[in-house]
Parts: structure tokens; sequence; C-alpha cells
């Protein structure tokens, strides 16, 4: 099923974003390792997109990488992100996109654990944790 995209000025995604959510979901940055809210983060629930809300991570499908990012071995559903190649830094990754606000969210790397063998390397501050017992 299609996601419904979500379209925003730059005013309105800086009025409703922090700075640091507006510096990496529209500028495409990333925040230092290990510094981010949930690098670390072990509660169960679900990892929504801090721009829009649409929910992109479970903690079921999270581990740690020893990268100092999140990260997950598959999104929620594959139709909730949407990849892009990135060339910056002198190097080809895969760039991970929220299908609806198009905010980015971090890089999927091929060396992932089983069963999908991909990391999706995810920035905290791309996303808003809700604890399962909130979760739909």
């Amino acid at each position: 099923m299609a996601v419904q995209k979500i379209t925003r000025t730059e005013g309105e995604w800086r009025r409703l974003l922090s700075p640091e959510q507006y510096r990496i979901l529209r500028e495409h940055g990333t925040e230092p390792a290990f510094t981010g809210a949930y690098w670390n983060h072990k509660e169960p629930g679900i990892y929504r997109c801090a721009g829009c809300g649409l929910p992109l991570f479970s903690s079921e499908a999270k581990y740690d990488s020893g990268t100092g990012w999140p990260s997950f071995y598959a999104p929620i559903d594959p139709a909730h992100v949407e990849t892009s190649d990135d060339y910056s830094l002198g190097m080809h990754r895969i760039e991970v996109h929220c299908a609806a606000c198009g905010g980015h969210l971090g890089h999927v790397f091929p060396d992932g654990p089983p069963p999908t063998g991909l990391r999706y390397c995810i920035n905290s501050a791309a996303l808003v944790f809700e604890p399962t017992d909130q979760a739909p």
C-alpha cells in the first residue's frame, strides 16, 4: 500500500522541527556516533519519523551494531522507507528517507544480521520513540 506524501515549506519544517532535527531530516545531516538518544536504547516500542510520525522501525528489529547509531535489520513496512544513491564524502552509500515526508533518516548497508543481512543505520534525531504499551 502506498504511503501518502506530506509536503511542507521549509518555513513550516523549521517551525515543526528542532534545529537538530531540521539539520538531519531536511539538510541530510548526521549526528556524531554514540551521542543520539537511541543508539543504546533497549525499551520495546516503535520508532516513528520525527518529521511526520510514520512508523518506521520496531524495537524487535533493533540490534547493537557497535557503530554508535540506532541500527535495525528491517523497517516495519518496506513501503515506509525509500532509498537513493548518495555519493557524498567521496563514496557510494544508500541513503534512507521517510516515504511520507522525504526526511533523511540515515543509510542502509549490506553488513547486517540475519534474516535480512541489512543494517539500517539511523540518526536518533530523525526518530521519535513510542513505547509498546502506547503503540497501535
